[in-house]
């Protein structure tokens, strides 16, 4: 089966995810998730004529003064009346303008005695100033967000301001983790030479920690054919099963016939990158599987690129891939082979990026080190400090 482009890849297993289920939670509750129906205002905002700031309202078209102040404007006590020409309310910001008003006169620009308003700022008020018009940030039946739209704190406070109590969002993923090979101790407390700690497993979890989703972890699971076969039908309720290691060609790489005694068709094995060559791909029915690398570094980076952005199109993202930007380099980077490379790097103190100390497969301390990928084009010449490329950030999966 010949290596498949990154692209290409991505494109075919977002072409497998059907987004699930929709549901109906309270806007808190859908924060990282994303709208599965366009959200429209069902109230306009501000709902009326309202001041931006502290002063009085005043009536008429004579900007000049004095005025009689006659009460008070409040956030949530409006002014009862309608004032005169003449006249003025004291008005605080966010209250509603009283009627027949349309200017507000700051505090800072009048001086006031007994009842007697004046202003003392040079020439007349300006008028129809410092007023938030009815509608000006949206109006009622407004489209707000299209479907697909990832709801964060600012979305939520305006899916509340325009008056929803709850939106729709599709069902969260359940998601099985699992580790396999014979090498892995599950208590990294007692691991023989021979062992090393099962790491993967809690890593991949963490990493879609940020996305809603139900996260089920199983293993480690010795490299037999019938345990891996019984670790996947204990996932066989999970929208999206992963594994991790077991996905190469050598003697025990056994995910792909597990995945095929489990009744699972692949779809593709093998992408041009580095690292993470072996990811692998599967469907049994509507169920997704995802057969990531063992290496700790291949494996970080194939979720990365392939388990995130299937889990966002699940949920109905509108862009379900990770956006790279533009960074500066501090260092130097070597020519690229036939493989697109992830490069492991750091940023400095001046957002300029330096590739971590190694960039082997396996080494989790300059993972650790890592806040991007550099994504570098197979056959890319050499690249020398000060040249821009484009990086994706690791923190929050990209979407920062």
């Amino acid at each position: 089966m010949a290596l498949l482009p990154l692209d290409e890849a991505q494109r075919r297993l977002l072409a497998l995810a059907a987004p699930l289920p929709v549901e109906r939670v309270d806007v808190p509750g859908a924060l990282g998730r994303y709208l599965a129906e366009p959200l429209r205002a069902r109230r306009a905002q501000p709902a009326a004529h309202a001041s931006a700031m502290d002063g009085y309202a005043v009536a008429g078209t004579d900007l000049a003064g004095p005025w009689q102040v006659i009460g008070e404007s409040a956030a949530g006590h409006p002014f009862p009346g309608q004032p005169a020409p003449g006249e003025a309310v004291r008005i605080s910001t966010g209250a509603l303008l009283p009627a027949g008003c349309d200017t507000v006169i700051i505090q800072e620009n009048t001086a006031r005695d007994g009842q007697t308003l004046r202003l003392i700022a040079p020439g007349p008020a300006e008028a129809q100033r410092h007023v938030r018009r009815c509608g000006s940030d949206f109006a009622r039946d407004d489209e707000l967000l299209p479907a697909g739209t990832r709801i964060g704190p600012a979305q939520i406070a305006l899916a509340l301001a325009a008056g929803h109590k709850h939106l729709a969002v599709r069902r969260p993923p359940r998601i099985a983790v699992i580790d396999s090979g014979d090498e892995l101790a599950a208590d990294p407390e007692s691991c023989a030479p021979h062992q090393v700690p099962a790491s993967n497993g809690a890593m991949i979890a963490a990493l879609v920690a940020a996305i809603p989703c139900e996260v089920r972890r199983i293993g480690p699971v010795a490299d037999r054919l019938e345990d891996l076969t019984a670790a996947l039908a204990q996932a066989e309720d999970c929208d999206v099963v992963v594994t991790t290691g077991g996905a190469s060609v050598g003697d025990h790489d056994l995910v792909r016939p597990a995945l095929a005694n489990w009744g699972a068709e692949l779809d593709f094995w093998k992408v041009a990158i580095r690292p993470g060559k072996p990811l692998m791909v599967a469907r049994r029915g509507a169920l997704l599987a995802v057969g990531l690398p063992g290496n700790p570094v291949s494996s970080m980076v194939t979720a990365y690129l392939f388990l995130l952005p299937l889990l966002r199109a699940l949920l109905g993202a509108a862009q379900p891939l990770a956006r790279a930007l533009p960074f500066t380099l501090a260092a130097d980077l070597p020519p690229v082979g036939d493989r697109r490379e992830l490069v492991r790097a750091a940023i400095d103190a001046e957002g300029c990026l330096s590739p971590v100390r190694t960039q082997d497969s396996g080494a989790l301390g300059a993972l650790a080190a890592a806040q991007v990928l550099i994504d570098r084009p197979a056959g890319a010449a050499p690249a020398p400090a000060g040249e821009t490329v484009l990086a994706y950030l690791l923190e929050n999966g990209g979407l920062a």
